[in-house]
């Protein structure tokens, strides 16, 4: 993971390797740390496995942010994150860019 300042002082957050619940844990440290409204981006779309059980870890932290845009989710990991309560119309979440393509 790799954790810099977008542009307009968002804190960015990119994910990369395997997304399985260590890397969940690592990355519910850190977002407990950011304040309720601050801008987040999480990039997954460097993740190559994306663990169900990883992103079932962080769907509470996720639902508990407002200003979190996720980006390079599938159809399946945004289905999920609804399953877990998480309003991914407020997360403004993007399709991985293959999903895209296909529609």
């Amino acid at each position: 993971m790799d954790v810099t300042r977008g542009a307009a002082g968002e804190l960015v957050i990119r994910i990369d390797g395997t997304f399985d619940r260590q890397a969940a844990s690592r990355l519910n440290g850190w977002l407990g740390e950011v304040p309720r409204d601050a801008p987040v981006v999480l990039d997954f779309s460097r993740v190559r496995e994306l663990q169900d059980l990883g992103l079932a870890a962080v769907a509470g932290a996720l639902a508990g942010l407002g200003g979190v845009q996720v980006l390079g989710l599938g159809w399946h990991q945004q289905r999920l994150l609804r399953y877990f309560g998480v309003d991914m119309s407020k997360l403004g979440a993007g399709l991985r860019g293959d999903e895209e393509v296909l529609g």
